[in-house]
């Protein structure tokens, strides 16, 4: 794209560049100078900068600043920025970082990747963090996130920590509860669940240990990272798994769901029928409450197939649960000199907590024995209809 193509998709798409700054007077000038090669739309939020960056700042009559008395983190400078931008009439912000580590003259690389979407879309920088030159410890920390990223959203990014973003202004949710750098993890996760496409884009980067002035503390921002996707990951087992699968399941019919969700979905015929088992081996051993957690965390790591482990393991939904308490019973009473007989009484959980070992042994044997019989019937059962995908 030319510059003046650039420019007037600026202004036609009505996207502002957002540019959070903190005690960054080395690079700030240089930052903003590029960036008015492109537009004037520009939001710059000074959070409760102590060196020069006000005295920067006023040499730019023509840009919006908006000046914060005190420090808050970058999650607060940004959410202060996307307030401003809507108030403004915008529906698109290019967040990029004022510590000099993005290029300005990679806006068009933004630009036209938007222009190429038939629907809002969050972009994230790609920086390439193998490249050489790039701190070992910002290589493991953006590994470290990508991960999690995938695990809370299904989605696979190279960078997901990249500050060099376009947001949809109009799709990321409204209110966010992490004021610093983990804001970053939250927007686009919970944009994730929105259902608005996330996906990186290649950009450049500089890393200047002369000029750069980096204001994250490893171990108290790792450790509220680190928290907040613990919190992402609980929301994503208990609830946006369970809401996804519902509203797929809603969406389709039964043949439809299981021809799409089941049949076509991700993996051989041989991962599928090991997660059907995995689930109906969970689903019936003694792990009441975290029948979920175990589920999706076993998918995960074995890399089998969440959304079948997931429905297998409802094999204990709850007209089902005096059946799997009898043969459980009844299984476990021969190995602990058990009495048989308790079928003839209320099966409930009082029975079950009165012989508990007969109980955890005969489920044992029964999850055991029907999650083997449910693995290879599936894989014969899918093999049959596509014996290609093995």
């Amino acid at each position: 794209m030319s510059l003046a193509e650039v420019q007037n998709a600026i202004s036609e798409r009505k996207i502002c560049i957002l540019i959070p700054t903190y005690n960054n007077e080395k690079t700030l000038k240089r930052v903003i100078d590029g960036v008015l090669d492109y537009t004037e739309s520009i939001i710059v939020v000074n959070d409760g900068s102590t060196d020069s960056t006000p005295q920067i700042l006023n040499q730019y009559p023509q840009i919006t600043v908006i000046s914060l008395p005190e420090n808050k983190g970058k999650g607060n400078g940004l959410k202060t920025g996307f307030r401003k931008a809507k108030e403004l009439g915008y529906d698109y912000a290019i967040t990029i970082d004022s510590d000099g580590q993005h290029y300005p003259n990679d806006i068009p690389v933004f630009v036209e990747a938007l222009l190429l979407e038939d629907q809002d879309v969050l972009l994230i920088g790609n920086r390439n963090m193998s490249q050489d030159g790039i701190p070992k410890k910002s290589s493991f920390g953006n590994r470290f996130s990508n991960f999690w990223f995938w695990f809370e959203t299904g989605i696979k990014l190279e960078d997901t920590q990249s500050g060099y973003r376009l947001y949809p202004l109009h799709k990321i949710p409204k209110k966010y509860f992490t004021p610093k750098f983990e804001f970053e993890i939250e927007i686009i996760v919970r944009t994730a669940w929105r259902h608005v496409p996330v996906k990186n884009i290649p950009i450049k980067v500089l890393y200047d240990p002369a000029e750069r002035v980096s204001h994250f503390r490893p171990f108290k921002d790792f450790t509220r990272i680190s928290i907040l996707n613990t919190i992402l990951v609980t929301i994503t087992l208990f609830y946006i798994i369970p809401r996804n699968f519902v509203n797929n399941f809603k969406k389709k019919s039964f043949k439809r769901f299981i021809k799409e969700d089941v049949l076509e979905s991700d993996g051989s015929n041989r991962t599928k029928a090991f997660s059907i088992a995995l689930g109906v081996f969970i689903g019936l051993s003694p792990f009441w409450g975290f029948q979920t957690l175990l589920v999706i965390s076993l998918s995960v790591l074995f890399k089998l197939n969440k959304v079948l482990a997931f429905v297998a393991s409802n094999v204990s939904l709850p007209p089902f649960i005096p059946f799997i308490i009898a043969a459980s019973l009844f299984l476990g009473a021969p190995f602990v000199h058990g009495d048989s007989n308790l079928l003839s009484q209320d099966l409930n959980f009082e029975l079950i907590k009165n012989n508990l070992l007969q109980y955890i042994i005969g489920s044992f044997i029964l999850s055991t024995t029907l999650s083997a019989i449910a693995g290879i019937s599936t894989f014969f059962f899918l093999n049959k209809l596509n014996p290609e995908n093995n």
